[in-house]
Formats: structure tokens, sequence, C-alpha cells
């Protein structure tokens, strides 16, 4: 087996464990032991995995908060001989946590970045979701606000991949309601809660039990989540032409034919000639 050392000058982005220490690599083990310094979102959390393994490497914080201004000084430790490891508070770095500004700041800097891949909270929600995994997208957090968070959903209700969510213990019940009105009662849905740890869960079913469930215990409110929703139905194509046909019928009488086809032909593609002669009754 090859024998895993931090070379200098390079930073490397470790996965950390998002619940069960156990899930910490060897190899993320070893690095974290072996770099001079370790960038954390908060050194006191990052501290209690340390000290479980016996790493006595020295703790920086690196947060959202401070990125910009730490990257140069994290820059010129690298160029200065150093290795550094980036971990975050739970789970991959950058994946819906700190780390871009950094990343790229030392990749501009012409300096080498290593991926050292373990625990993803998305990952490992979507490997027992039983939903289909061939084609997903990952939108992260929604807006915290409940008419932003409704009309990003309705936004990707048309969206025929898996859609992936981070929701959090105070937002959750609103979010599924809000799934009910966006998505429509019947979709599927999976909620992953407090992944690895000792309270994990999974809810699966409609959207609407889904809701009724975790309205029902209050224990299904609390920790963190991961929120998944089957994708829609594909539309056929001549269903797709029906429905521009449709929606043209609508704004017929609310807005003149040339801008009422220009609307059709954004939301449905198309050609925006053929919707204006339709309208104008020039074409059935």
């Amino acid at each position: 087996m090859e024998t895993v050392s931090a070379v200098k000058s390079t930073l490397y982005v470790v996965a950390t464990p998002i619940g069960n220490l156990e899930d910490l690599t060897v190899r993320a083990e070893k690095i974290l032991k072996q770099v001079d310094i370790i960038c954390c979102e908060d050194t006191r959390h990052s501290a209690r995995l340390m000290e479980s393994i016996g790493c006595r490497t020295q703790l920086i914080s690196l947060h959202e908060h401070n990125e910009r201004e730490k990257s140069q000084y994290i820059v010129d430790k690298l160029r200065a001989g150093e290795s550094i490891a980036l971990v975050s508070d739970a789970g991959t770095p950058l994946i819906s946590d700190p780390g871009y500004v950094l990343v790229n700041k030392v990749v501009e800097a012409g300096l080498t970045v290593v991926p050292v891949p373990g625990v993803s909270a998305v990952i490992t929600a979507l490997s027992v979701a039983g939903l289909p995994t061939d084609r997903w997208y990952f939108e992260g957090f929604l807006p915290n606000k409940g008419s932003a968070r409704l009309k990003r959903m309705e936004q990707l209700k048309g969206a025929t991949e898996t859609l992936i969510f981070y929701e959090s213990s105070h937002r959750i019940e609103a979010s599924m309601a809000d799934a009910v009105t966006a998505f429509g009662a019947e979709r599927p849905v999976v909620i992953a809660r407090e992944l690895t740890k000792t309270f994990e869960t999974l809810l699966r079913g409609s959207a609407q039990e889904v809701l009724e469930r975790v309205r029902a215990d209050s224990n299904q409110q609390k920790g963190e989540f991961v929120v998944m929703v089957g994708g829609a139905q594909p539309v056929e194509q001549g269903d797709e032409d029906s429905r521009a046909f449709l929606l043209a019928d609508e704004l017929k009488a609310l807005m003149p034919p040339k801008k009422a086809a220009a609307v059709v032909a954004k939301v449905f593609g198309g050609n925006k000639k053929t919707y204006y002669e339709y309208l104008a009754g020039l074409k059935k």
C-alpha cells in the first residue's frame, strides 16, 4: 500500500464525518496529522474530531465571514512551503460550505489543490433514497423567506431530475408545506434526517404524507435534513405543444398577440412567429 504523506505547498480539501466519527478515512486522518495547519469553520467544533484521532496540528478559523481576508495569508503560507488542510464542520468542504474563495486563490497562485474524499451528506442521502440517481440536481439551501422559497420550488417543479435540498430544523415543516404546494401532494419525497447519527431517520412517501409525518412528530423537526423530491414526469412533445397553445389562449385576453407569443416561446420554446400567427388568427 502506498504511504500517505503530506506534500509541501499543497492545499488538501479534506472531507470529515457528518456524524459518525468512524467515517473518517484512513488517508484523511494521516493528512490531518501531517499538515502544518488545518483551516476550520469552527475551531472548537473541529477540535473534538482532532482530539478523537490524536491530531495536534494547529487549527485556524476560516469561515464565510473571514474567508476573503484569510485566503491571502494561507496562500503566503503555502508559498513558504507549508502544507495546509481545509475542513468544514461536517462533510465535504465547498458543498454548501466555505472554501470556494480559498481554493480559487490557491489555483490562481499556481499552487496545488488535492482532494481527500469522504463523506458528503447529499451523496449519502441519495444512495439510500430509492429515487432515480442517474440524473439529479442539487439546489443546496433554499431561501429563508417563505415567499422566495416557494417561488424557487415552483421554478424547479418541471425538472425531471431528482431534486435535492438541504434544510434546517426551524424551517423543515414550512418547507415541506411549500413542497406540497409547488410540486403537488402526490410527488414522491424522501427526507433523510441526522444521517449517520444516533437518531438517523428516513421518511418516504408522497409530499403530503411526509408533511403529515413531520407535523405529527416533533422529533422529525429536529436536526439536519436532506430533502429529496422525485423529478417531474417527462412531457411528450405532443403534450408540450398542446400546453403551449393552451397558454397562448389564456394570454390572448391579457396582452397583444406579439407579446403573448414572446411569453409562450420563452416558456415552451418553439417559433415565436408560429404562436403569433395562431394568436392573430392567421394560422390554426
